[in-house]
């Protein structure tokens, strides 16, 4: 990441962010890094008044993950569950909403399923992420529908302004193997990157006592970048992924793509607009021995967005027109829906103290009109020490399924919830500590339960029947400083069905991550332990699924000019986990992988 360039980020296109020293700090030193994603513009993460996390490059190159989800795991505020290893149905529970109430942008374009609602976290390719941020909390007043728990967004690798490129080689266990290349360049105002990536493996049971299944993903990311003589910025960027992935009995063809295309251009010295265009599409293809189907979503935006700024405060104004569609061998009611929005970003600055006020509302022809809002209020003691409080509103729209999908339910209203939160944090020449408590109640929760007719008694249908209200506590801390870098996380969560009083069901009440690396000369040397408490299989809360903890091991040797070779070791004890059940009838969980290896070479050309 080169940390010179500070580009416009409204358009929310993939951008790469310096970390800014405070008087008397050192170059390197743990400081706020700025973010994006929190509001509709670059700022600090104190600045945007969120609960954030930000995973740097550095950070995933170590880490070296074998998924996505690795690196969201154990984050503050992150439960991850999955349907075994190696590209397997994963799901992401943001403060204990569900999977698909957590908002995933790839460089600032919207990706899910329009039919199932959730993103498909396992098939993105962490190899090609350069950073990744996480913003908890309610996020619908700048994003609309589904960021009720908060919104993730993964950068992927951006242009350097010098000819550059790098090729690495991997093998593991399970007879796993990857490649990966890459190359960047400019010429004049432009510049341009290309990067791929192919990885296959035989994968391991994923269902106790069952057989391997593999998993097979092809990769790529384009983008080109065009400076404007009126100091704007011309983008096109392209992500792709797509393999297969075998599960018990049967498997998947997948495709996912998105192409961003956005345009920044100054209109006066205190008047910014940026225009942005954008496509994704979110394609499956199940095989099995008695059925198949095909899934094919794809979503469209374009998106308005006029920055005004005066003295310090600065206001954003913008429109935002949606379209989803679908298609497949289900014969659904509607194969489309649009949605149109108009929002608004109000953030003033009174010296320490800092107010941002923001609103929207979307008119959607399936489900009609929700508006939503966020205040959020934060006060600088001194240099090091910060309090924000915040309140913001949020909904999650039917998805095609729970709307249209053959005996769905086409009266369903969308989910409402509403998130209050208070935080503290404290920053310094070398450490960072932060802490969140916060309560989020849901209305309308949308759940598939029994609903017998006469011609069909075991018929299942989408009602809006739950409510539920979820508490939790966020501690994180971490620091920098002689070749030592750590990070620590603990969430203690609360999730309850109101109407039940038990527990949401696959969230853990309790998470701690622990990270750790150390620099010494041509060597790093890292380790990640991450512990999760029990969690529940179903609503009822009879299935109980034992907690566990998880060690990774991790070293990297720059063993000569430009060459590093990298050795990886997750779940070192080899501990045997499952985050959910297969069959209750029938005891059988899904596991995940045991001890995993995987030794990388890698070259960079400069």
């Amino acid at each position: 990441m080169n940390p010179s360039k500070a580009i416009p980020a409204l358009i929310l296109l993939p951008l790469a962010f310096p970390v800014t020293a405070t008087d008397g700090q050192t170059e390197n030193a743990t400081l706020e890094p700025i973010v994006v994603t929190a509001t509709l513009g670059p700022l600090t993460a104190g600045e945007s008044l969120s609960s954030v996390t930000v995973i740097d490059e550095e950070a995933i190159r170590q880490q070296n993950p074998s998924d996505f989800s690795e690196l969201l795991r154990g984050q503050p505020g992150i439960n991850v569950t999955g349907n075994g290893s190696f590209g397997k149905t994963t799901s992401v529970y943001t403060r204990g909403t569900a999977n698909d109430s957590t908002l995933f942008l790839v460089d600032g374009v919207r990706l899910r399923s329009a039919t199932s609602g959730g993103p498909s976290w396992q098939y993105f390719p962490a190899e090609l992420v350069e950073r990744v941020e996480i913003v908890r909390g309610a996020k619908s007043s700048l994003y609309g529908s589904d960021a009720v728990g908060g919104v993730i967004q993964a950068f992927t690798l951006d242009p350097e302004e010098t000819p550059a490129g790098w090729v690495e080689l991997g093998a593991g266990n399970f007879d796993t193997q990857k490649g990966s290349a890459g190359v960047a360049a400019s010429a004049g105002n432009t510049r341009f990157s290309l990067s791929g990536l192919h990885k296959e493996t035989d994968g391991t049971a994923v269902i106790t006592d069952g057989e391997d299944r593999g998993f097979r993903n092809t990769a790529g990311v384009g983008r080109i970048v065009h400076e404007l003589d009126s100091g704007g910025e011309a983008s096109l960027v392209v992500v792709q992924s797509e393999g297969n992935t075998e599960y018990e009995g049967g498997n998947i063809d997948y495709m996912l793509r998105t192409i961003g295309f956005g345009l920044e251009t100054p209109v006066s010295d205190h008047w910014r607009q940026s225009l942005q265009f954008s496509e994704s599409r979110d394609e499956t293809d199940n095989v099995t021995p008695t059925f198949s189907s095909t899934f094919d979503t794809r979503s469209r935006a374009a998106r308005w967005d006029n920055t005004f700024t005066w003295n310090v405060h600065e206001l954003v104004v913008g429109t935002e027109l949606m379209n989803d569609e679908v298609g497949g061998t289900t014969d659904y009611a509607e194969t489309s829906r649009s949605n149109f929005a108009l929002y608004t970003q109000l953030r003033l600055n009174f010296g320490p103290t800092d107010l941002m006020l923001s609103l929207r509302g979307d008119d959607n022809e399936a489900y009609g009109k929700n508006e939503t809002g966020s205040i959020a209020l934060g006060h600088a003691f001194d240099r090091s020490h910060r309090v924000r409080l915040s309140y913001g509103t949020a909904f999650r729209a039917p998805t095609f399924n729970d709307l249209y999908f053959p005996g769905a339910n086409p009266d369903l209203e969308a989910e409402e919830s509403a998130t209050v939160e208070v935080g503290f944090s404290g920053h310094y020449q070398y450490w960072f500590w932060d802490t969140a408590v916060f309560q989020l109640d849901v209305d309308n929760l949308i759940a598939w339960q029994p609903a017998p007719t006469p011609s069909d008694p075991f018929n299942w249908s989408p009602m809006n029947v739950n409510e539920a209200r979820i508490r939790g506590l966020e501690l994180s801390a971490g620091f920098e400083r002689d070749g030592w870098r750590g990070d620590a996380a603990l969430t203690l969560l609360d999730p309850e069905n109101r109407e039940t009083g038990n527990r949401l069901q696959r969230r853990s009440d309790k998470t701690l991550r622990l990270d750790l690396s150390k620099q010494v000369g041509n060597w790093d040397f890292g380790g990640t332990v991450v512990a999760e408490g029990y969690r529940y299989d179903d609503a009822s809360n009879d299935d109980r699924l034992s907690g566990f903890a998880t060690l990774d091991l991790r070293a990297g040797w720059r063993f000569a000019k430009d060459w590093t070779t990298r050795l990886t070791v997750a779940n070192v004890l080899d501990k045997e986990y499952s985050t959910a059940r297969y069959s209750s009838s029938q005891d059988l969980d899904y596991i995940a992988a045991g001890r995993t290896a995987m030794l990388t070479v890698r070259y960079d050309i400069r």
